[in-house]
């Protein structure tokens, strides 16, 4: 039970996330077209995590890395969850985008 605890506060195996993206890993930034107009990882992808059912197309390989972000890492969470749902294979919550920026950099 902690270790489920752990995981979903984010404790969980430390992830090299700019390795990931040079491994070719998608960034998919899930807040509002707003939001991302506003700032947001050069070359990421922005769907809305309340369109991401309805978008599942613009993420063609479901093996494919995918690294979801947003301004806290709430609505990435919720994203994960609804890829992994879908059959997607390889995803991670990277929280918040400008802290994801910094660790990919």
């Amino acid at each position: 039970m902690f270790d489920t605890i752990k995981k979903l506060l984010g404790f969980g195996p430390n992830v090299n996330y700019s390795e990931l993206v040079k491994q070719g890993a998608i960034i998919l930034d899930v807040r509002s077209k707003g939001e991302y107009a506003g700032g947001h990882i050069n070359g990421s992808i922005n769907i809305s995590v309340d369109t991401l059912s309805n978008n599942l197309d613009k993420l063609k390989d479901k093996d494919k890395t995918i690294i979801t972000c947003c301004a806290s890492g709430m609505r990435s969470a919720s994203a994960k969850s609804i890829l992994k749902s879908k059959g997607f294979t390889s995803v991670y919550n990277g929280g918040g985008w400008s802290s994801l920026k910094n660790k990919i950099q």
